[in-house]
Parts: structure tokens; C-alpha cells; sequence
């Protein structure tokens, strides 16, 4: 009989067709990209991009560079940005170039640290952005734009130029940064309208080894001219706010090898139009993605809330799938640029359907609107770490589905999973969480996967010769919430890994002549680990119990954690660990260069680390007094910091560092957190009636509701906190805008979150001592807007609850 979880690997097809995509690198550089019919290379070798968007325009010049270093610390190999005309060309003939606007700088920036850049240079991008990022002088001068409107096509050449101006030299002729560029975005039905815009680009200058396009809704692309790339979200803001959360997100929790997403944009085109054939391009092109939702903005309308979960679950099914490029959208927060003229935010008042806040594009991102970690960076990194190590093995694997599958998007009992898999091994995806409705447990639960191919011969029971594993050894429970990946068949350093039920992060050479693989439990899951007994002389696991079980060694009884070392020697001589740390400790995991060699480092929870090559230092973020982190493998001398004592003393296989401040016993360099008295000015009076704008949706409060309806209170400021110092306020309501004097300086969309105002961001020169005004409207009962928990049947009363002051520190650790 079949087992109830069971997946045959696909027997190797027809190699990928190649030569037939007329892209081609710069001649001469040492590491060529290339792209097949189903992954990409990168100096011959299978290449697994990831991309994270983070906008230049909507984040201060002086702090680009240690976000870029984060970004990259998580695991980002290419940075995408959208190049916002609007944000540079305001004015006609006013092209800026300066400042938080610096777009050769950005990219500089991304060359000197070995991040890829993909400029997304529209014309149109939406963003969010006001008119999707065409100038109103543009739209007042063309009667079709985003067509071969003569009118439209004179501005966009110039706009081309002047970004090729600003890019000239940083192609990867010249050892650029540049791999990709984006045209257009989310244009459906013109294919025609593209190659002109591509044609456009390349005789301005541009060039980049790839150039692409957004795929969604049934896209036509002008054939062979633009990569298609995909994209798939966890929530929505601009479905209805009564709609429930769409089908076209639930879709993406599931194993499938559909890569269309017909959702994205649907509220900017018509939904009964389809461009094409969503899957026409399948056998052409490889599976790749530029927009996961590392999170979501929020509307006045619908306002979703994103947890890490979420976003970890999505990313690693896409993987499961068959993704090959795992692009994120948006992996960085920022904050709208105040316009000379307008407001830069989409709104009804230009004609679009969604209003979004004024200022803030936090878009509750991995890293946000001022730099903050969030959970959802841990998550992401820790399959990131996974890719850097092995996505040369899984890209060119095919996503192999169970025979046993969900029978729809309602189907919440079966079981997700899928393997990606080549003639001999392969990788276990599992998936047990989707928002909004949980997923049961499944007990009782072993996989057989059966691999066509076997070099020893070893006859299955399917019928075909090849390997079957079947796995674990004794059945186990899926906890509801659950996803991981678990390797099958994976060599490592001569030892072959049959299978285990714990998620490869990354391997590290332990600094006396072992490979180290580091491994992730996963809650609620014995970690289990099985050896191939061919390419083992020696096992020793000082916490486990080593057992011999028919043509296997298996490791049980394993307590994951920093000294959950098995020790393996190798039938070829080597030497290998392999380590399982528990399912939290290695969400605290990195891996970079420090102190002069490749180490892994467990942070703080809650902080970071970044490690700066040129300045010779990792830096370690923390919001803690006396911040710590593990190294692997240690350095001959502890680091130091300059102000400070660094201690040290061992965790498990780990030294563990702790840094203690010298000086006035102040909590870090300077500045104590803690609550701040909130000071109320004024009740706030009875909410303003809902006004609804296009597509008959909520519209924002006029702003002289803040004059006049609003709650207002007052929060003193301490004179001179220290650099990464947060105002964290708790609250309810609706709106909530935040001023120094006259200056809005933040404002927020209640969804049942606190709303963080970065302090190191109010205007130069504003007198501290006048403190913030906070205004709040209350959201009166009935409102035809989504908010998180509210049943709408009462009013969301305008209310501080409390604030406080949080301070993330920047420690800068030099070799010792």
C-alpha cells in the first residue's frame, strides 16, 4: 500500500534550454550570468538571487549604508529600488540628484559592500506614491501615458538619460553592481508599449545582463525581450475592506507550481481582462520572483496586519515550489519624502484607489520605517543562510509534489508539503501555518520519498530502481504553525546526511579543521539525525544516543542548543559536526566575515549584527545594557570596543562575549529608556462622519478634522537622546499624526499595533523643549473600514494609552 505521505522525484528530463533568451553579461567579467529555461547561473555555477526592495528615496543618505549592511547580514544578495521620478523631478527641469535623492551614491554604496543592484526605473512604479510616480507636469502634458504617446515617450527619454547619467560606469562592464533592470510595472496588456520602454533604456545607456519585467495578472511581454517575475502577498490593502482575506493570498501557503498571482494590482485593472496565458512562459523561463511580501502597507480602508509567521511561511514554501529567485517586497521600511508641491502618498485625490498615510511607508517590512529588526528579518535570514550554503544544490531541483495533495484552498486537513530533488537527493519542504486560520496538527506523521536514481542500485518498492527514504524513524507530530525544510541525502564534507528533522542553516569551519553544519530543531519535532554508515568510521553525540538501525546511524535523543554537537569522523579522513541548535537561538544566527575569518554569530534577540569588511569591525546592534553575542569559531583574542569591557566565557561549542559599558553606569553609550509622561491637551471631540472616494471606499479625514476634532496630547522629549532612540507609543483610534510646531513629522493608521517614531528623524534645529503634539481621531462605530480585531460595532476611542522611549545601541567590535 501506499504510504499516506508519499512523493516520487521525477526521473532527469531534457536538460533546460539555453541560447534561446537573448541576454547576454558584459564580455570579460569573471562571473557571467546566465539564464536557462530553469534556474540561472552565475560563473557557470547554479546561481540563487535574493532580492530585498528597499526605496533610497524614502530613507536618510547618512544611514544608507548600515541599513545596506543589514540588508546584507540578512542574507539579501541584491538590492531592488525603485527609481521614483517623482521624487527627483518634481518640478520640470528640476532633476535632483541630491542628497536622500542620490541615486550613484546608493549604488556606490551597494558595489562596496558586494551587493547586486536591480534599479526598477519605471517609468510608472506605483510604490504607493502619488500618481505612481509620474510628475504631474508629466500627466498634464500627455493624453496616454504609459503608451507610444509620442507626448508621453519625449519626457520618459529624458528621465531615461538622466538616470543613466547617474548609473554611467557602474555596469558590470565596468565591475558594476547592476545585474537586472526593471520596465515598467504591473502593465498588463502592452507588450508593444515595453519594448519601446526597453529600447528606450538601452539607447540611453543602461545595461544590465538581465532585464525584466512584473508578471502578474496574465502579463504579455514582448516574447524573449524581459524576464518575467513574480510575486505573491500574505495580505492585502487594496481588496475591499469587507472582503475577507483573499483567495489569491490564501493560495500562496499551499505547494503548487502555479506562479500567477492574478491579485496584485487587480484594484488598477480590470479584473475580467486577462493579458494572456498566466503559464505561457513556464517552459521558458526559470521561476523567478521580485515581490514576496516581506509585509504590507496599510490603507484607510483595510488596514492587515502581517506577523513574522507569515511571512517566514510564504517565503519558504516559494522554495518548495520551485522559486529560484526569492525577491522581497518591501525588505526595508521608509518614510515618504515631503513634497515641494504636493503630497507624494497614493490618494483619492489623485484618482487612485487606496489612501495611504502621508508619511510613513514602514510597510511593517523585516527592517522598518527607521531601521528597527523585526521578527520577520530572523526569520527570512535564517533561509537565507540556507540558500548561501546550498541554493547552488536546490536551484536546478525540480519541485516534486505528493501523491496525496490538498483538494482546494479550503482543504485545511491534508497536509502541505513537497521535496525538491534531483536523481539522488533533495530538500523536504513542510508547511503548517497560513494566516487568519490556523492549520491542525498532524500526528502520526513519516514521509517516504522515493529518488529515480541510485548510483549503488538499490532496488525500491515502488517498481523502479532508485532510493527510497522513509523518514523519520518513528512517526511524528506536525505542530499547527510548523514549516520547515529538512535535507534528504545532503553531502557534507564526505559524510552523507540520509536525512534529518531539523533545517540546514549554514556550515562554518569550526577553526580546528571541521566542517560544522548547522542545523535548526524545529519546535515541537525531535531532531533526528540519519547517517549513511558508508562514509562513517567514528560517531560521537555527548547529549544524544547514537543507534545503528538496519542500513542507517541515527542520532536521537538530542537536546538542541549551543552544545548540541555531534562529532563525525568521515571513511575519506575529514573531520565534520554537525550542530542542532534550538529553534530559537538559531533565528539569532549569522554568518560573516569577522576578526579575519568566516564566523557564525548568536545576537541578542531582538537586536542584529552587521559585518563591515572595510572598516575591519562587526557591529552589534542591541537594546540590551550589557549586549552579548556567541562566536564559531572564537577569535585567539576577545574584540574590542572602545568605552567598554568585553567578557568572555564558553556556551557550549560557542564563546559567548558580553559587553559591559564603562563610565556613569548609563544604559549604553548615553540616554536611559523608559515611559514618558503623556500629557493631555485636549478630549477629543465626536468623530467625523466617513466620506468614501474611489471605488465608493473609505477616504481619509479632511485635515482640518486635526484642528478641530482630534484628541491632542503632549510628550516632553529628553534634550539630546542617543542615535537609535524610538518614541514607542501605544494607542487607539484612527488616525494618529505626530508634530514638532507645525511640522508633521509621522503619522499612523491605527491596526491594534504601537506606532514607533524614530526621534533621530525630527526636523534639524526643532526645539526639543516644545516636545510632540500627538493628534488622534477616534474611528466611529460602523465605519465601513478593516481593522484588525474590531467587530465595528463600537467606536475606537481616541487614546494615548502610554509612551516610551526604547534605544537600539551600535556596538562597534574591532579585533582584539
Amino acid at each position: 500500500m501506499t504510504p499516506a505521505h508519499h512523493v516520487r522525484v521525477p526521473a532527469p528530463g531534457d536538460p533546460p534550454a539555453r541560447g534561446h533568451i537573448p541576454f547576454a553579461d558584459a564580455p570579460g567579467v569573471p562571473d557571467p550570468i546566465e539564464v536557462n529555461s530553469r534556474w540561472l547561473t552565475r560563473g557557470g555555477r547554479p546561481w540563487f538571487p535574493v532580492s530585498g526592495e528597499f526605496h533610497y528615496t524614502r530613507y536618510p543618505a547618512g544611514e544608507w549604508e548600515e541599513e545596506l549592511l543589514k540588508m546584507k547580514a540578512g542574507g539579501v544578495t541584491a538590492v531592488a529600488a525603485y527609481v521614483i521620478w517623482i521624487h527627483h523631478e518634481e518640478v520640470e527641469g528640476r532633476i535632483r540628484f541630491d542628497g536622500d535623492r542620490d541615486l550613484r551614491r546608493f549604488a556606490e554604496l551597494c558595489a562596496r559592500h558586494g551587493l547586486d543592484l536591480v534599479p526598477r526605473i519605471g517609468p510608472w512604479v506605483h510604490a504607493e506614491v502619488r500618481n505612481g510616480g509620474l510628475p504631474d507636469w508629466v500627466l498634464d502634458r500627455a493624453d496616454a501615458p504609459r503608451t507610444d504617446d509620442p507626448a508621453y515617450l519625449a519626457p520618459v527619454r529624458a528621465w531615461y538619460a538622466a538616470i543613466a547619467g547617474q548609473l554611467h560606469g557602474l555596469d558590470r562592464s565596468n565591475g558594476g553592481p547592476i545585474v537586472a533592470i526593471q520596465i515598467e510595472n504591473e502593465l498588463y496588456d502592452q507588450p508593444g508599449h515595453l519594448l519601446t520602454l526597453k529600447r528606450m533604456a538601452q539607447e540611453a545607456g543602461l545595461s544590465a545582463p538581465l532585464w525584466t519585467s512584473t508578471a502578474w495578472g496574465g502579463v504579455r511581454l514582448p516574447p524573449d525581450e524581459l524576464l518575467p517575475l513574480y510575486g505573491g502577498y500574505t495580505e492585502t490593502f487594496w481588496t475591499e475592506a469587507d472582503g475577507g482575506w483573499p483567495d489569491t493570498c490564501r493560495k500562496h501557503f499551499f505547494f503548487t507550481h502555479q506562479r500567477d498571482d492574478e491579485g496584485i494590482g487587480a484594484d488598477l485593472r480590470p479584473t475580467t481582462v486577462r493579458g494572456g496565458d498566466p503559464e505561457a512562459s513556464t517552459g521558458r523561463f526559470p521561476w523567478a520572483t521580485c515581490e514576496l511580501g516581506g509585509g504590507m502597507a496599510v490603507a484607510y480602508h483595510r488596514r492587515p496586519r502581517v506577523d513574522a509567521a507569515d511571512v517566514g511561511a510564504l517565503g519558504l514554501t516559494k522554495i518548495g515550489c520551485g522559486s529560484v529567485w526569492q525577491g522581497y517586497y518591501m525588505f526595508h521600511g521608509g518614510t515618504n519624502p515631503p513634497g515641494d508641491l504636493t503630497p507624494l502618498q497614493e490618494s483619492h485625490a489623485t484618482g487612485y484607489p487606496n489612501d495611504l498615510p502621508v508619511l510613513t511607508y514602514d510597510f511593517q517590512a523585516p527592517l522598518g520605517e527607521y531601521g528597527q529588526y523585526r521578527p520577520s528579518y530572523d526569520e527570512l535570514r535564517l533561509q537565507h543562510l540556507l540558500l548561501a550554503d546550498f541554493g547552488h544544490l536546490i536551484a536546478p531541483m525540480d519541485s516534486a509534489l505528493p501523491e496525496r495533495r490538498p483538494t482546494g484552498q479550503d482543504d485545511r486537513e491534508t497536509l502541505r508539503w513537497a521535496v525538491r530533488g534531483d536523481d539522488r537527493s533533495g530538500f523536504l519542504f513542510i508547511n503548517n501555518h497560513q494566516p487568519h486560520e490556523p492549520l491542525p496538527a498532524h500526528p502520526g506523521t513519516t514521509f517516504t520519498v522515493e529518488f529515480p536514481g541510485d548510483p549503488e542500485g538499490t532496488k525500491g518498492p515502488f517498481g523502479a530502481a532508485g532510493t527510497v527514504l522513509s523518514l523519520p524513524s518513528t512517526p511524528v507530530t506536525i505542530p499547527q504553525g510548523a514549516y520547515a525544510c529538512w535535507p534528504l541525502r545532503l553531502d557534507i564534507a564526505g559524510l552523507r546526511l540520509d536525512w534529518a528533522t531539523a533545517q540546514p542553516v549554514c556550515t562554518v569551519d569550526d577553526g580546528r579543521g571541521r566542517t560544522v553544519l548547522v542545523l535548526a530543531a524545529t519546535d515541537g519535532i525531535a531532531a533526528e539525525l540519519a547517517l549513511d554508515p558508508r562514509t562513517v568510521t567514528t560517531v560521537s553525540a555527548p547529549s544524544g544516543e547514537v543507534t545503528t538501525v538496519g542500513d542507517r546511524i541515527l542520532v536521537t535523543g538530542l537536546r538542541p542548543g549551543t552544545d548540541a554537537l555531534v562529532e563525525v569522523d568521515t571513511t575519506d579522513g575529514g573531520r565534520v559536526g554537525l550542530l542542532v541548535l534550538d529553534a530559537a537561538t538559531a533565528r539569532t544566527a549569522y554568518r560573516g566575515p569577522a576578526w579575519g575569518a568566516e564566523r557564525l554569530v548568536l545576537a541578542d534577540s531582538g537586536g542584529g549584527v552587521v559585518f563591515d569588511a572595510h572598516a575591519d569591525e562587526v557591529r552589534v546592534h542591541s537594546a540590551a545594557p550589557e549586549p552579548s553575542f556567541a562566536v564559531l569559531p572564537a577569535p585567539e583574542r576577545a574584540p574590542v570596543v572602545t568605552g567598554a569591557v568585553v567578557k568572555e566565557a564558553t556556551d557550549g561549542v560557542f564563546v559567548r562575549y558580553t559587553v559591559v559599558a564603562r563610565g556613569d553606569g548609563r544604559r549604553g553609550p548615553g540616554g536611559a529608556d523608559g515611559e514618558l509622561p503623556v500629557t493631555p491637551v485636549r478630549p477629543a471631540g465626536e468623530a467625523p462622519p466617513v466620506t468614501t472616494g474611489v471605488l465608493g471606499r473609505a477616504s481619509v479625514p479632511a485635515d482640518e478634522h486635526f484642528d478641530t476634532v482630534a484628541a491632542e496630547y503632549a510628550i516632553a522629549l529628553p534634550d539630546d537622546p542617543p542615535p537609535g532612540t524610538l518614541l514607542r507609543v501605544h494607542w487607539t483610534g484612527d488616525v494618529a499624526r505626530a508634530y514638532v510646531g507645525e511640522h508633521l513629522v509621522a503619522d499612523q493608521f491605527y491596526s491594534g499595533g504601537v506606532w514607533d517614531i524614530g526621534l533621530d528623524r525630527l526636523p534639524a534645529g526643532a526645539p526639543r523643549s516644545a516636545g510632540l503634539r500627538l493628534r488622534v481621531l477616534p474611528l466611529p462605530a460602523g465605519a465601513p473600514v478593516y481593522v484588525p480585531g474590531w467587530a465595528g460595532d463600537s467606536e475606537i476611542p481616541a487614546e494615548i494609552v502610554r509612551a516610551e522611549l526604547t534605544t537600539t545601541h551600535t556596538w562597534p567590535l574591532r579585533p582584539g
